[in-house]
């Protein structure tokens, strides 16, 4: 008998592998690492791209106000992370950053013509990637489905 399996349940529930949010964070670490070598080809950060997805996203179905507030609401990231990553895609020449107008508290992103053209060579790439995985992709898509779902109910707690 293992020495996990004669714990009383109480305390089998602290264990390390009965953890979710280990669960989680390990894939998410390993998959940061699996994006690692594409991501460098591209000369981007994983938080970058993050960004750079977004706002090619933003190019195709343009949200009221491309700001970094709005930017950051979708990334679930504060201003103080963002404002050095946009920085330094601005300074990629892949982002355009633009004080509002009528509001000069707002900034307005954008995307550059060589932001725009980078979203073309990350196509190959992920699908590279993917394939190399070796992973299912209906398997995939359940599992983002599954996480998503679980991301929806936390944002709702208190």
């Amino acid at each position: 008998m293992s020495e996990q399996s004669s714990l009383p349940a109480e305390l089998s529930s602290l264990l390390l592998d009965e953890q979710l949010c280990f669960k989680l964070y390990a894939a998410s670490r390993a998959i940061i690492r699996a994006y690692k070598p594409m991501l460098d080809d591209l000369g981007l950060t994983y938080p970058q791209y993050l960004a750079m997805l977004v706002l090619w996203e933003w190019q195709q179905v343009p949200p009221a106000q491309p700001t970094v507030k709005a930017l950051g609401r979708r990334l679930a990231l504060d201003s103080g992370t963002l404002t050095p990553l946009l920085k330094r895609l601005q300074q990629l020449d892949l982002v355009r950053r633009q004080r509002g107008i009528e509001d000069e508290r707002e900034v307005h992103l954008g995307l550059t013509e060589a932001g725009s053209m980078l979203r073309d060579r990350v196509l190959p790439l992920k699908a590279r990637l993917i394939c190399d995985s070796q992973v299912d992709p209906q398997q995939l898509s359940e599992l983002r489905t599954s996480v998503g779902g679980l991301l929806d109910r936390l944002a709702l707690m208190p």
